[in-house]
């Protein structure tokens, strides 16, 4: 049986691929491999939520929930300066994002969490998620609707997901815990919900 990319310990052989990306103004250089989530480059959804990200209006770090190898928190942390812990269910993926964020020159944390299991009472100013749709409904909505228990006041999810994958869902679910729910962009069957907790 294949490995998934949110596969705890990927047994799938290593290969890893290297490339370069620019990100928000910024060149990234990237590895990623077997058993992670989009190994041949920076998918049209993390670069979507990237690119659309506003830091919110509170001091803070933010969470990446379901990191693969650490494009968005990487990225984010290198363009606001703030703290960001970065974390996964899958230890290859959380491997290659702390390799990234050294060789890119930025400083994370990351952390083995299925959701926010791992993360404990830690609160963020912001979490983004690029939600693993092939580990399910459940997971996915999971990951939405306890991120308003890790968020401070006035701290904002931001969340990509496909209209075809479940985005009408995710957004329906966002405004029953949020209050409300921003679509802030959309492209290619893509859209960035955000969410603010009051």
């Amino acid at each position: 049986m294949a490995d998934h990319y949110y596969t705890n310990d990927p047994s799938s052989k290593r290969d890893p691929k290297s490339w370069e990306f620019v990100l928000r103004g910024e060149t990234f250089r990237f590895t990623s491999d077997h058993g992670v989530f989009s190994k041949g480059g920076v998918d049209f959804g993390s670069r979507l939520l990237i690119e659309a990200f506003v830091e919110p209006d509170v001091p803070g770090a933010i969470l990446d929930v379901g990191c693969g190898y650490g494009p968005m928190g990487i990225s984010l942390a290198k363009a606001t300066g703030r703290d960001a812990k970065l974390v996964d269910v899958n230890e290859r993926a959380l491997e290659l994002a702390a390799e990234n964020a050294r060789a890119n020159g930025v400083s994370v944390t990351t952390g083995v969490s299925d959701g926010y299991v791992g993360v404990g009472d830690e609160t963020f100013a912001a979490i983004v998620t690029n939600p693993p749709i092939r580990a399910g409904k459940a997971v996915v909505h999971r990951i939405l609707r306890e991120a308003y228990d890790h968020l401070v006041v006035g701290g904002t999810l931001w969340v990509v997901i496909q209209k075809k994958q479940g985005g009408p869902s995710a957004k329906k679910l966002m405004e029953e815990v949020f209050g409300s729910c921003e679509t802030v962009t959309r492209d290619k069957g893509y859209s960035i919900f955000k969410s603010i907790r009051s």
